[in-house]
């Protein structure tokens, strides 16, 4: 067996030539970064290692905010109804000229850690690449025309963050919105899935399991039963289509007839109007087996991320600055998550790249990727993120015509 693929490695951010257009000024944005590094790499440290999960990151947003703050963002924090949301604002120099109030380019970043695993997602690493994009975009903010606007966006691996953002109009105004993830390989699309928490709910009735079971109604054997029929199910679904989930309550005690049993699944399609049958299907087994059982049941869908439009003038732009630094894209995978990015993606143009950050076929949402997440290659993919990231905005911030590409490929393909 052949040893797995080594990520590339990266030139270094100070002494190489970025990309053209813009390469001067992209140079100072890459020293920018270069030179915050040690904070960068502080935050993405500190998050790692205190992991907290989604709605939760009262530390991690805490921190962000405070590190956007000290290099000139304006700070709403708590941004909208989500504790750990934020916001930060930062006008360019020449936002006061004639047609100096466009572009408002949006950075993005993303903090939960995953429940009983830590940062199996890497989170970190968006968080600090976000904030050190940002931080190199503050050093040459004088240059530009128009607005940088900083997201912090709690809960993508539960109830869909950004799409409560993006209903509170956080997101209103923007003409792009750049975010990027970590991976085990690289590719400057992303496919994502349709995707919907569902928390299911059966309700049945107590009796001894000795002596007089036949008085109960068991909320345990609804559940089983739930689970059995969606393992028939998996026969008649697409291949790319995905349901899975967990049992978080399964009953007290053994001799006892269960009243009451919880489970949180996912159900997931590449295809949006494919899972909105698959949505109505999946009712319609939770209601059979309570039925079976002569349970009742409750069936709440919450958190709701869409499939991923990418941006491809974004994406392009994103790949070339990447490849000045060595790194080079290859093809988008098979093997595909979800993400509100996605939802993001569906309102302006959008790109959510793949960086690897470990070799190829470490699986994500594992503890190899999560400590993957804080070694030293992690850190200088974190660094190299945050300038590729800022030199992509800066290109929109310098270039009115690639703004308006971008929104031209968008609207055609609504």
């Amino acid at each position: 067996m052949s040893p797995p693929a080594q990520p590339s490695p990266i030139l270094p951010l100070a002494g190489t030539k970025p990309a053209e257009p813009f390469a001067p000024v992209k140079a100072r944005i890459a020293a920018a970064v270069d030179s915050n590094r040690a904070e960068i790499l502080a935050l993405s440290h500190r998050i790692h290692a205190n992991p907290e999960p989604a709605f939760e990151e009262v530390q991690a947003a805490g921190w962000v905010a405070q590190a956007i703050a000290a290099h000139g963002f304006v700070v709403e924090h708590p941004a909208g109804s989500l504790a750990t949301a934020l916001r930060g604002r930062l006008r360019g120099g020449l936002a006061g000229e004639p047609g100096g109030d466009r572009p408002r380019i949006g950075i993005l970043a993303e903090y939960d850690a995953l429940p009983g695993l830590g940062h199996g997602c890497g989170h970190n690493t968006m968080a600090a690449s976000g904030v050190g994009a940002a931080i190199a975009l503050s050093a040459i903010a004088t240059d530009l025309p128009g607005e940088i606007v900083f997201l912090g966006t709690p809960a993508e691996e539960r109830g869909s963050g950004k799409g409560v953002m993006l209903d509170e109009g956080l997101f209103e105004g923007l003409d792009a919105a750049l975010l990027y993830h970590p991976s085990d390989m690289t590719h400057v699309t992303c496919g994502l899935l349709a995707s919907e928490d569902v928390h299911v709910t059966f309700h049945g009735f107590q009796a001894h399991a000795a002596s007089d079971p036949w008085q109960g109604r068991n909320a345990l054997d609804a559940m089983i039963l739930l689970f059995s029929s969606i393992g028939l199910w998996r026969q008649q679904l697409r291949p790319e289509a995905r349901v899975h989930g967990v049992i978080l309550e399964g009953g007290s005690a053994a001799n006892i007839i269960p009243e009451r049993t919880r489970a949180w699944f996912m159900v997931r399609s590449p295809d949006e109007a494919e899972y909105e049958r698959m949505r109505v299907r999946f009712d319609e087994l939770c209601r059979a087996a309570a039925l079976a059982a002569g349970c009742t049941v409750d069936v709440v869908f919450s958190g709701r991320s869409s499939t991923m439009r990418n941006n491809m003038v974004l994406a392009d732009r994103f790949g070339a600055n990447l490849a000045a630094y060595g790194v080079i894209a290859g093809s988008q995978p098979e093997n595909l998550g979800s993400s509100d990015m996605g939802n993001v993606s569906q309102v302006l143009p959008t790109i959510h790249p793949c960086v690897a950050i470990c070799p190829a076929g470490v699986p994500g949402h594992s503890i190899e990727f999560r400590d993957a997440a804080g070694l030293p290659y992690a850190d200088e993919v974190t660094l190299l993120v945050a300038t590729v990231v800022a030199q992509t905005a800066y290109e929109l911030f310098a270039d009115p015509a690639l703004v308006e590409a971008a929104w031209h490929e968008f609207r055609a393909g609504a």
